[in-house]
């Protein structure tokens, strides 16, 4: 997922929750669609930042010998001025990106 294209805002945003569950229904099952959504979206980001990471650990490294490494830093500073998970996922959830299905109502069909 590439996080720059998104169109989230990196500030919290006061969101109408009654507009925001018009598809469910009840606001506490549109903010866990919302939650589960942003726990995705936050393990893809620390799995992507890990995988970056991963290129600068040495083998040798000890307690002493730990140095600051400018291409870290900065892709540390990129990620921390990402929008928040929760922020990207409202802003999914909001324009349909999200795919959701409640278990209750799949049973009760078949």
């Amino acid at each position: 997922m590439d996080y720059r294209k998104t169109n989230a805002p990196l500030t919290t945003v006061t969101r109408d929750m009654i507009e925001l569950s018009a598809d469910t229904g009840n606001v506490y099952e549109t903010v866990c669609i919302i939650a589960k959504r942003a726990n995705q979206i936050a393990a893809e980001m620390k799995h992507d930042l890990e995988q970056k990471l991963q290129e600068f650990a040495s083998l040798n490294d000890n307690l002493e010998e730990v140095s600051e490494n400018r291409e870290q830093i900065e892709i540390s500073r990129y990620y921390e001025k990402l929008p928040k998970p929760t922020l990207i996922a409202a802003e999914e959830y909001k324009d349909g990106k999200v795919y959701f299905r409640l278990p209750d109502q799949a049973k009760s069909q078949n």
